[in-house]
């Protein structure tokens, strides 16, 4: 347990017991904390993830239908940053366009693992309609509790009937969370943890309709069983693609996918503000 796991839920409790809110609530907001890796340009580090260009790729294997968007190298995250059943080593390689609201839901070839010592060549991935994304290193990594957003906690602790206090409590957890520390750093490409959205929990999106729980059959997602669902990763656009404004994009699976390796079954989702 690194320290950030105990002094940010520590220095979050005062904060809420400051602000007089539930300490059962405030205990509730914790529970559903998740670790993260966020990863980012500069530094001095050794290169974790590069990003844009053109993919190394096996040779032989089917190109992906989207741009490349990064390639995360899996043993230089540090062990169990995430709390995601991730392979130890090998590359794991997104790809996603910046088509808002296209082709969401599960993409075959949205995620692409690669297992170390595998022989890979750059293989340009020759789309028409959209140049390589800039090539970067990013080398900076931080290791954070990632929070829920706060219409996400409120649907899943009191389900699809929460009211408009429930949501403002939610509200106002968040406001402490931040003010205790538990802000996000600056960051490209995230790993694990909880989704930060412009519209939409892809989360909650992910889910099918027998495991909706909130807004499938009214009841929590604890009671549901939806929790199988994760976030694999997130990437920020940035500048370098100006037609998203805000522009994210989301890769959702299972845990027990994850732990099987199907990646064939993730769920992409792109937004935008």
């Amino acid at each position: 347990m690194t320290d950030e796991t105990v002094d940010g839920p520590n220095r979050f409790r005062a904060e809420a017991a400051a602000q007089g809110l539930p300490p059962q609530e405030v205990e509730a907001w914790i529970r559903t904390a998740r670790p993260a890796v966020f990863l980012a340009e500069g530094g001095d580090g050794p290169v974790v993830a590069r990003a844009g260009g053109d993919p190394l790729l096996p040779h032989g294997v089917p190109k992906p239908s989207d741009p490349f968007v990064a390639s995360v190298d899996l043993a230089a995250l540090p062990p169990g940053a995430t709390g995601l059943p991730l392979p130890a080593d090998g590359h794991l390689l997104f790809f996603a366009g910046t088509d808002v609201g296209g082709g969401e839901g599960q993409v075959t070839d949205a995620v692409m693992y690669v297992p170390a010592g595998t022989p890979t060549a750059p293989s340009p991935l020759d789309h028409a309609w959209r140049k390589p994304y800039r090539p970067r290193e990013l080398r900076t990594v931080w290791q954070r509790l990632s929070a829920q957003m706060p219409e996400s906690f409120a649907l899943d602790r009191w389900g699809d009937l929460a009211d408009d206090e429930q949501f403002e409590l939610a509200d106002e957890l968040a406001d402490a969370w931040a003010h205790g520390g538990g802000y996000r750093p600056p960051w490209a490409l995230q790993l694990g943890g909880h989704p930060v959205s412009p519209q939409n929990d892809p989360v909650h999106y992910a889910r099918d309709a027998g495991e909706a729980g909130p807004s499938g059959q009214g009841g929590t997602a604890e009671a549901s069983g939806a929790g199988d669902w994760a976030l694999l990763a997130t990437w920020r656009y940035g500048d370098d693609v100006p037609e998203l404004d805000s522009g994210v994009a989301h890769w959702v699976i299972r845990h027990r996918d994850l732990a099987a390796r199907c990646f064939d079954r993730v769920h992409r989702y792109i937004e935008m503000a």
